[in-house]
């Protein structure tokens, strides 16, 4: 399978100049993030995908979509994906709310407040990525898919950091990482 992660968002462009969490809930793409997003769907042009899978954060949702227009992609919502809860932009949208604005999407599976209050651990980042590595190895075509996620999910799932728009190819049969290099240096 190919995993993205999202194109930059106003939080990563915020953040990055100074990093202090500018407080901004949900973000969308920016005008960089949705060229980003764009770019990654020409590259991916000559991949066998069947579908996507998307996180159900906005800034995910916008490069999905961005990505399923040029490629002529069914998209599928799946909470697993979403980032580690840590910082402002990790408050998401309401499930309601969502569905209003993908109305070709289905969020009926999601709770309506669907993210986690509390910070989460590395422990329970990396337990979701393990569940999520298990569930895609047990399907026959997986290889056929594209998750749309974040840098903390991708991380913990194949312990290499990614850059907003960046993609690499991912087998879900293999082990995870055997320790998850969170800490940067």
């Amino acid at each position: 399978m190919i995993l993205l992660r999202h194109g930059q968002s106003a939080f990563n462009a915020a953040f990055t100049a100074n990093r202090v969490d500018p407080g901004i809930p949900d973000p969308g793409l920016t005008e960089l993030g949705r060229a980003q997003a764009q770019a990654a769907a020409e590259a991916l042009k000559g991949a066998r995908l069947a579908r996507i899978i998307v996180s159900p954060y906005t800034r995910a949702l916008e490069t999905a979509a961005i990505v399923a227009a040029a490629l002529d992609l069914p998209v599928v919502v799946n909470p697993l994906v979403r980032e580690r809860c840590a910082f402002s932009c990790d408050i998401g949208t309401p499930a309601s709310v969502l569905a209003r604005r993908w109305p070709d999407l289905d969020f009926t599976h999601l709770e309506e407040i669907w993210w986690p209050a509390l910070e989460e651990s590395e422990a329970e980042i990396e337990a979701r990525a393990a569940l999520f590595r298990a569930e895609m190895a047990a399907l026959p075509d997986w290889s056929d898919t594209l998750v749309v996620s974040h840098w903390g999910f991708i991380l913990a799932l194949t312990g290499e950091r990614t850059t907003n728009g960046q993609w690499l190819r991912y087998d879900p049969t293999r082990p995870g990482p055997a320790r998850v290099p969170w800490l940067i240096g």
